[in-house]
């Protein structure tokens, strides 16, 4: 069974998250992905927390599916190379700050020229314009920037985040344009550049709390949504915790109020209504947290099951794949890395019926389809070996 964008090759210039997700998430769906790596170095996460093999596990979950090219992109014969690569490719990745690829003569512009189909696509910490377009920038500056951190840590006792939302959002963007692109392209037959940023992504996602607050007027906190939502998270009798979401429709808060036996809390005028919930959001949560503290959590989480009443634990990661879902689910590959065992990875999270997502190659060494993409383009072991003793590959 063919693949979505089987033909479809891939020109992978980024390191580090936004970009390798945006061009992994292409490489599940059957693009071919050319990963080009600086000689002797690659992508930075190869070596994360000083791993000896250049083969994290942080680099590995974001580089499957991919080949490997190292080249000196500031040598003339490199970006020669790569130039020739460009001519024959649909699609360029890169997240280098902005500029950086117009210094080196492989910018979009330099490129439609002689490829007036490419998609070139760049993501960037704020954009490839504006006040901060040169500022260096990571996943943590994006969240705080665009607003996102505010709802997800108490401003009087700050905490950056403990997952990389931004980054992992410029690379869905990314993604999201390249596809965009390629299907106008299907129309038009011509190629076109594709930008986001962090800061941009991350508002996009955020946007429904933006529009709230540009409606009311009300600054959001990480209670907002909680209070809005009627999300509830309560540690029970054992220690474990577990998380309930009532959401808008009544019949929920009423099979809460049967499960922990207490009617009358249905029946209390402060709470008759949703208006009235948000408002006492605070004394509900106390009263239902000395109600839960006295059984364990599988107890509350059955008994809340049978009324139907929105309820999950809340798995810590060494727990996430002994749920019963979640083992229906398979979520889990395991590829054979020679010499290094099998590697243990996310399986992609969309389902498509006829040209499914698939996890095919294991994430590549560095440098390891070097000799193979050479060869393509027609040169010799000798100029090879020559390329390898100049520094260029």
């Amino acid at each position: 069974m063919s693949h979505a964008l089987e033909g479809i090759r891939v020109l992978d210039l980024s390191s580090y998250i936004a970009g390798p997700f945006a061009t992994m998430l292409l490489g599940d769906l059957g693009a071919e992905i050319l990963k080009v790596e600086v000689p002797g170095e690659g992508d930075p996460f190869r070596s994360w927390e000083k791993e000896p093999k250049n083969y994290s596990p942080l680099f590995c979950s974001f580089n499957r599916n991919k080949k490997s090219l190292t080249l000196n992109l500031r040598s003339q014969e490199g970006k020669k190379i790569f130039l020739r690569l460009a001519r024959e490719a649909d699609v360029i990745v890169e997240n280098f700050r902005p500029g950086v690829v117009d210094r080196l003569g492989i910018g979009y512009e330099a490129l439609r020229e002689d490829n007036p189909r490419i998609i070139y696509c760049s993501i960037s910490a704020f954009g490839q314009n504006g006040p901060y377009r040169d500022r260096p920038g990571y996943d943590t500056i994006g969240q705080a920037l665009s607003g996102l951190l505010s709802i997800l840590t108490d401003l009087r006792s700050p905490n950056g985040p403990g997952a990389p939302f931004s980054d992992h959002l410029g690379g869905i963007y990314g993604c999201y344009g390249i596809l965009a692109a390629l299907m106008a392209r299907e129309r038009t037959g011509k190629g076109q550049k594709v930008e986001t940023s962090l800061l941009e992504a991350t508002m996009s996602f955020i946007g429904y709390t933006i529009t709230q607050y540009l409606a009311t007027g009300e600054v959001p906190t990480m209670v907002s949504r909680l209070h809005q939502a009627q999300v509830y998270a309560f540690v029970a009798g054992d220690g474990l915790a577990f998380v309930v979401h009532l959401s808008h429709p009544k019949k929920f808060w009423t099979g809460l109020t049967e499960v922990v036996e207490l009617p009358d809390l249905g029946e209390d005028p402060r709470f008759k209504d949703r208006e009235g919930r948000m408002k006492h959001y605070d004394l509900i949560r106390e009263i239902l947290q000395k109600v839960f503290k006295n059984g364990p959590r599988d107890h509350w989480l059955k008994l809340l099951e049978e009324k139907d009443v929105p309820s999950a634990p809340l798995r810590t990661f060494d727990e996430v794949f002994d749920d019963p879902q979640v083992r229906y689910l398979d979520r889990l590959v395991g590829l054979n890395a020679p010499g290094l065992g099998t590697i243990q990875m996310v399986k992609n999270g969309v389902t498509l019926s006829e040209t499914p997502a698939e996890i095919s190659t294991r994430p590549p060494r560095l440098g390891e389809h070097t000799e193979e993409t050479l060869h393509r383009l027609g040169y010799g072991p000798k100029e090879i070996s020559d390329l390898r003793e100049k520094g260029v590959i």
